[in-house]
């Protein structure tokens, strides 16, 4: 990827963030970026193609990082499960914490038939499979229905954190959590 299509991510991704995405235009895009508008659409077909591949890098990256978090500091699977809320309220509490893109969109494009609602969908399963996947690997024998219950604690304490930075909602998201996973791990 080259280097001005990599800016032009970066400044979108925070433009997104920070104002919305249907408040950004392409040209407060380009403006920021320092390009122009010829440039940003050979890299991207149209602002539908570019808030699509902001929220891929954006989900990408944080599932990376968060995967490299929990294999880093946990090695046995229930260990892992247990940490899971430790780097999310690490993440909540960093200055770069912008919230979950994927929600943030969809609120922005309801219509389940769009494509971008459709990603956010998308990547909203992925996140719930991500989780039922650590708590399979943990023993837990639902773990499917473990990972409903984690991903709203998630989303919902994710959502207020973005609305009221400080809320306190991850911290009680994660002593919820911890009841739910413990209770989780002895059936």
């Amino acid at each position: 990827m080259s280097l001005l299509k990599q800016k032009i991510l970066h400044v979108a991704s925070d433009l997104f963030h920070t104002r919305g995405i249907n408040s950004t235009g392409v040209d407060t895009i380009v403006a920021v970026a320092g390009t122009t508008k010829m440039t940003l659409y050979k890299h991207f077909t149209s602002k539908e193609i570019l808030i699509i591949e902001v929220l891929k890098k954006g989900h990408q990256d944080f599932q990376a990082w968060l995967s490299d978090k929990l294999s880093n500091h946990s090695k046995k699977p229930s260990e892992k499960l247990q940490k899971l809320f430790d780097f999310l309220e690490e993440w909540v509490n960093s200055p770069d914490y912008q919230g979950m893109a994927f929600l943030k969109a969809s609120a922005e494009f309801p219509e389940e038939s769009n494509a971008i609602h459709r990603l956010s969908a998308e990547q909203s399963e992925a996140f719930r499979a991500y989780l039922s996947l650590l708590a399979k690997d943990a023993g837990v024998a639902d773990h499917e229905g473990l990972s409903l219950q984690l991903s709203l604690l998630i989303e919902g304490a994710m959502q207020a954190e973005h609305m009221r930075r400080g809320s306190g909602s991850i911290k009680y998201a994660k002593k919820a959590a911890k009841l739910l996973i413990d209770d989780a791990l002895k059936s």
